[in-house]
């Protein structure tokens, strides 16, 4: 297991970590499964709880990350997240072009079983996802956009980027919901977080720029 990890910021309560695209932010099934965000940062703070992940990023989505450093920790931030108290922004490169310059997205999908991790739009059964975004350029056929997800389902950002009800253009390098293949970088980075430190209750803010 390489142990290279970029840590952003570091103190008695929170990591902030840039993850890179195509590692895993927690552990999954299978000894192939154990890189990840959360064992990497384990070997340099051999102290954190057992259970440090406060929110997740996809495999091929990139940058900060937020982990807790103690119990107390994670609960404070965990229930931040549920109460909708940590704003996060994203910065993707959608595979087209987009007529609107922003705009909200408000769609309810679920698991498709019978696919997973797939995620298929669902009115009746699923969970609703809202999105707010705005276009930043277009270039080359191309869209720089920014998402503000104010839910944190599974492939939200995604499916509201490629599905026809939301903006009908998938996010480059999206081999679930597009036209990239198994292995592509996808151009989904998360680039900013604010959230209530667990600590001294002072607002933190980071931000991260993407590598692309």
């Amino acid at each position: 297991m390489s142990v290279k990890l970029h840590v952003i910021h570091h103190d008695d309560h929170i990591l902030v970590i840039n993850k890179p695209g195509g590692l895993l932010s927690i552990p999954g099934k299978g000894p192939e499964k154990q890189d990840c965000v959360v064992a990497r940062a384990r070997s340099f703070f051999p102290d954190l709880p057992a259970q440090p992940a406060v929110h997740r990023l996809d495999l091929h989505t990139s940058g900060i990350m937020l982990l807790a450093r103690t119990k107390h920790a994670h609960r404070h931030l965990v229930s931040q997240f549920q109460y909708r108290k940590v704003v996060k922004r994203y910065i993707a490169i959608l595979d087209g072009s987009l007529a609107a310059e922003s705009g909200s997205i408000e769609l309810a999908f679920r698991l498709d079983p019978e696919n997973r991790p797939y995620q298929v739009l669902d009115p009746l059964n699923g969970k609703s996802g809202i999105t707010l975004w705005h276009k930043l350029s277009e270039q080359n056929g191309r869209t720089r956009i920014e998402f503000t997800p104010l839910t944190g389902r599974t492939h939200q950002l995604r499916l509201h980027a490629a599905h026809d009800q939301g903006l009908g253009v998938p996010i480059v390098g999206d081999f679930l919901y597009g036209n990239g293949e198994d292995g592509d970088r996808m151009l989904l980075h998360s680039a900013f977080i604010s959230f209530t430190h667990p600590g001294s209750s002072q607002t933190c803010e980071f931000t991260l720029e993407p590598p692309f």
